[in-house]
């Protein structure tokens, strides 16, 4: 043999090997991963936390058990939820689905689901799993049937059949906004908590849209102090496990439903409202689902509405078709993530149409409600929760700095932040000509998701419900004949940049949805709003009550009230309660033109009351839903014409 030949023949066979021993390596990768049992699944959800963990470099916080959960497993470092408040985030959670895809955005109400929709527990019990949930569902539709065993029980594994498989959903509720804004729920929440835990205001180190006061100290440490015991809480949990010795075969999530139950969190689209903890644990013979080099860390985008898919690949289930999330975990996976978004809608008696995208670098929000401040007047920003009392006590003493004003401002029609050089989100780039690029990009990205996803919350809540009729919501907007999203978008984008022939073709179109954004055009443009009145006027006698209620209150708003006054008060009394609402909360906004309708008001409360001597709203009103939110709107709006009424009954 030549020694060229025998070279060649060398080389063949090193390469001949070197496939045999891959294939043969692959072939037993393969082997030994799909001989694996089905995992255990187990989330700790807690309520109303930002990334407030040492393990996240959080200095103040006191987060022992986290920690060291986080060295045993998968820090990720751009996690985010869908909405800033928690019935939409926890709609998607279990949905796989948008909130604003599956008409369940606001907070609160209770919507038709369709039957193919399932959610992922059902999924996973019709695999053989027993499914478990501890303490709040908030899905913002009917959770009957989905849970095999739904008790206040930490260890709800104890109750399966001998080895199998189990998905536990386990909810802790002591960092929610009522103990971090109320003393009595505070003392409560704590009363075991090691002194060696407790936060000293002195050292807490305020955001800038906080006034730098001894109160405000005390608000930010006694919220550590809950993330303390709620950590506690957690270390109990896995000390079960432990005891279980279930850890071998259970796959952790631990995350919280959005960010801290304070303002400028809670409720608001920003980084700091969508931003929450992921740590993700992975016993050793499931490590191989998390396809990381640094086995630690992942500074992966990952969405709330990737959960669903990601724990149904985990199982080995095959992931229907109506789910809109990336599999980020499993034996195979999705690509990352360039984008994540988010929605802000309804929070009880308070509207709100704002939608989000964020990058690892940047977030654009557009405000479709613009005229509308930050922070609106009503109930869930009064002075019962002790942020809002400090921000409101220092905002009328004039002691707070140009970030805190911003908070009782109205929004700008668009904002942009650079996420990595203003980590606070406090200087708004959509102004400055050098950022046109970025903002166009992520607008039209943004745009691009709402047709893409078929945003109902482009209908105003009574309108889609009116359409929706004997269907769900979900299925009314998959109709393009019901549900004409790209002229309803297209409308809705008149807000703060709407020309007069413009808004005049949007008030005249035949679909109720372009209709309601021209005029809300105007609402959000009192100068060009007098120049419409006698078409306003006009629109009073609209077909659809939400556009006339739109134009009442836009009337109203420019001091043309006369013949509004008419169309709330008749809506206001509708026994749809989503339209009712709707009015009322227009009557609280016009301030002392509703005075006019002070007995009307009365009626509205009354037939909403059930028991008027209780402190709790859900004993109080016939239900913490539309009555609860209805009649709060009517209390701030009788408030405001001078009558002697506390709203909640000063509760």
């Amino acid at each position: 043999m030549k020694k060229t030949d025998f070279s060649m023949f060398m080389m063949h066979s090193l390469v001949l090997f070197s496939l045999i021993l891959f294939f043969t390596q692959c072939a037993k990768k393969t082997s030994d991963e799909t001989d694996i049992p089905p995992p255990n699944i187990l989330w700790i959800v807690t309520e109303d936390i930002s990334p407030a963990l040492g393990c996240y470099g959080d200095e103040y916080a006191r987060t022992p058990n986290l920690d060291h959960l986080s060295t045993r497993g998968i820090r990720f470092t751009n996690a985010y939820a869908t909405a800033p408040i928690c019935a939409p985030a926890r709609s998607c959670l279990i949905t796989g689905l948008y909130a604003t895809s599956l008409g369940t955005q606001h907070l609160r109400t209770e919507v038709k689901k369709p039957e193919n929709i399932r959610t992922f527990p059902e999924y996973l019990k019709e695999a053989g799993y027993f499914v478990t949930n501890y303490g709040k569902t908030d899905y913002n539709f009917d959770p009957s049937g989905i849970w095999d065993y739904w008790e206040q029980d930490i260890t709800p594994w104890r109750q399966r059949r001998l080895n199998q498989p189990f998905f536990s959903f386990l909810n802790i509720g002591s960092t929610h906004e009522g103990p971090g804004n109320i003393k009595e729920a505070y003392v409560i929440a704590v009363d075991d908590l090691p002194d060696s835990l407790f936060h000293d205001p002195e050292q807490a180190d305020l955001p800038p849209y906080f006034p730098n006061t001894p109160e405000m100290r005390k608000i930010w440490a006694h919220y550590y102090d809950l993330v303390s015991d709620m950590d506690a809480q957690v270390g109990q949990v896995l000390t079960n496990l432990e005891e279980d010795e279930l850890m071998d075969n259970t796959i952790i999530f631990f995350f919280s439903d959005h960010g801290f139950g304070l303002p400028r969190y809670k409720r608001w689209l920003y980084k700091t409202g969508l931003h929450v903890p992921l740590i993700v644990y992975l016993p050793p013979k499931y490590q191989h689902y998390a396809h990381l080099e640094d086995e630690s860390v992942s500074e992966d985008l990952v969405s709330f509405v990737d959960f669903a898919p990601t724990i149904l690949n985990i199982a080995g289930i095959k992931i229907p078709d109506f789910m809109q999330g990336k599999k980020f975990l499993g034996d195979t996976i999705d690509q990352p993530r360039k984008y994540v978004y988010g929605a802000r809608s309804r929070a009880d008696d308070m509207y709100e149409v704002s939608r989000a995208i964020l990058t690892k670098d940047y977030i654009y929000i557009r405000n479709y409600l613009p005229y509308l401040p930050y922070i609106q007047p009503g109930y869930i920003f009064s002075d019962r929760k002790s942020s809002f009392r400090e921000l409101r006590k220092r905002y009328l003493a004039g002691e707070l700095n140009v970030e805190g004003l911003k908070l009782w401002r109205q929004k700008p029609v668009e904002e942009l932040y650079d996420l990595i050089n203003d980590p606070f989100e406090l200087k708004n780039l959509a102004e400055d000509t050098n950022y046109d690029e970025i903002k166009n990009f992520l607008h039209n990205q943004l745009k691009a998701w709402i047709l893409d996803t078929r945003d109902i919350g482009f209908l105003f809540e009574p309108e889609y419900r009116i359409r929706s009729k004997d269907i769900s919501p979900y299925e009314m907007a998959k109709d393009p004949g019901s549900f004409d999203i790209e002229k309803i978008l297209a409308a809705a984008e008149l807000v703060g940049k709407g020309t007069m022939s413009e808004i005049t073709e949007a008030i005249n179109s035949n679909d109720s949805g372009v209709r309601f954004w021209g005029v809300t055009a105007l609402r959000n443009d009192v100068i060009m709003a007098e120049k419409f009145v006698r078409t306003l006027e006009d629109l009073l006698n609209d077909p659809s009550p939400v556009v006339q209620i739109a134009a009442a209150e836009t009337l109203c708003h420019i001091n043309h009230c006369n013949n509004a006054l008419q169309i709330l008060d008749k809506w206001v009394q509708d026994d749809r309660p989503w339209l009712a609402l709707y009015a009322a909360r227009s009557l609280q906004l016009i301030g002392d033109k509703a005075c006019p309708l002070i007995q009307t008001m009365y009626q509205v409360l009354n037939k909403n009351t059930k028991d008027p001597d209780a402190t709790r709203a859900s004993d109080r009103y016939l239900d913490f839903n539309f009555s609860a939110f209805t009649s709060w709107a009517l209390e701030v709006a009788l408030a405001n014409c001078g009558e002697d009424i506390l709203v909640n009954g000063g509760n």
